[in-house]
């Protein structure tokens, strides 16, 4: 069997940033070594002077768009563009055309991941008002999530009546994904806003129209009722302050109610649609820096878990038109991690913070099985990056099948060398190397 050993690297793992010798034996770990002189002989030795290894990023939220929308993007072209940003592992939202709310179409998408995804996969059941019947046969070991619009869908999958999403949080035997933001305060800004300007609403006044009231409203209630059904639920994109008295600060295994904040949120906030109009035109909204620092705070703190994309990739033209026709997304899968180690450079987050936020607990909240750390036994998913290696991001550099970036002018300081997949070097240097070994994930919930 293949063994290859990473020699002089700088490992981020376990809470721990040290020098090390990492063992590669096929798909998996198999040895870490901080002494030299007790390095075994391997059949490939790369050493790695200067840079440093993490876990491979787990993106529990992303919109590839296939199938039905492959306009935008596909499984092959966003797959790329997240092994470009070291991500190794996504889950897949089910608002593709046809829907993802049986497990047909499900198993579809699978075969369609197995055929064309450079890293590893997993795609979450969509729930609707009358499909608990497909939810109660989601397989735990493969199925990540069921995912929930409750209050509000932009993609027709909305959970209206208090009946159906009881139904889904009592019947539903993996955790609950949940999309918070309240219909009807949206529908009252919008009528507000479009009263006074049409469908030319400045762009600024999204984080006004998808307000911390509107999100507020709809995760109270998704927290009101997990917890009287017993039910596991996770609140996907979390933007306000408001919602953080919603969570839990606890260890993570003793959770029953979880959160995702999403990059752009630590990153961009309300000032910015001056300068970036549409391209950060997301739901939940991008609102004032209060809510960024707060959620930061939060994240810091343990209230929140885990850091991810809601990767959603649109057409240029689409997101040229006017604010009510304009839709709400955009790409992040490539720069998730740059950015976030750029908050590093900035002296936001720590390198084993990145870590924690981005692959040890996505992997623990999912219980995916041996993936998010670099240890003995572990599926050999890892990046290396060269953290003095800035770089822009330009419209030459974006590998989005949609073609542009919402960061596009940024400078960022770590660069992404290479992504290593189940043992196998799938990009290295701003090249794919034509080696593919993606695997679906399995989880251990049984």
């Amino acid at each position: 069997m293949r063994e290859i050993l990473i020699k002089n690297v700088q490992l981020v793992n376990r809470n721990r940033q040290f020098n090390a010798h990492v063992l590669i034996e096929g798909l998996h770990f198999k040895a870490v070594f901080t002494d030299e002189n007790s390095l075994p002989d391997a059949c490939e030795v790369l050493d790695a002077s200067g840079l440093m290894m993490l876990p491979g990023v787990i993106d529990d939220q992303v919109h590839f768009r296939d199938p039905g929308l492959t306009h935008k993007g596909d499984i092959f072209s966003e797959s790329r563009a997240a092994a470009a940003g070291g991500v190794t592992s996504f889950m897949d939202m089910p608002n593709t055309q046809p829907q993802t709310t049986r497990i047909e179409a499900l198993m579809k998408k699978h075969e369609t991941a197995a055929q064309n995804s450079l890293v590893n996969y997993s795609f979450y059941l969509g729930a609707t008002n009358d499909n608990v019947a497909e939810i109660e046969k989601a397989d735990p070991e493969w199925v990540c999530g069921i995912k929930m619009f409750m209050g509000s869908s932009t993609g027709n999958m909305l959970v209206s009546s208090t009946e159906a999403v009881s139904a889904v949080f009592a019947h539903a035997p993996v955790l609950v994904a949940v999309h918070c933001e309240d219909d009807a305060v949206i529908a009252r800004q919008l009528e507000k806003y479009t009263a006074l300007h049409g469908d030319n609403i400045p762009m600024h006044h999204h984080a006004d129209i998808r307000s911390a009231e509107a999100c507020y409203a709809s995760s109270a209630r998704a927290v009101e009722l997990a917890v009287k059904h017993n039910a596991r639920l996770h609140i996907l994109h979390l933007s306000t302050a408001d919602e953080i008295g919603l969570m839990q600060q606890m260890p993570l295994n003793e959770k029953t109610i979880t959160g995702e904040v999403c990059v752009h949120h630590l990153w961009f906030n309300s000032s910015d649609y001056h300068q970036r109009g549409a391209s950060i035109k997301w739901n939940p909204s991008i609102k004032n820096e209060k809510h960024r620092l707060a959620l930061i705070d939060a994240l810091q703190k343990g209230f929140i878990d885990i850091v991810a994309t809601d990767h959603a990739p649109h057409t240029a033209e689409e997101k040229n038109r006017p604010y009510t026709q304009c839709p709400s997304g955009a790409p992040m899968v490539q720069h998730s991690l740059p950015v976030m180690l750029e908050m590093v450079s900035r002296g936001v987050f720590s390198y084993t913070d990145v870590v924690n936020y981005m692959c040890h607990k996505p992997a623990e909240l999912f219980q995916i099985d041996r993936r998010g750390f670099i240890e003995p036994g572990c599926y050999a998913d890892f990046i290396l990056v060269d953290p003095k290696a800035p770089w822009q991001v330009e419209k030459s550099n974006i590998l989005y099948k949609c073609g542009w970036s919402p960061l596009e002018q940024t400078r960022l300081s770590h660069a992404i060398i290479s992504t290593w997949v189940n043992g196998s070097c799938v990009y290295e240097k701003g090249n794919f190397t034509g080696q593919r070994n993606a695997m679906a994930l399995r989880f251990n919930r049984k």
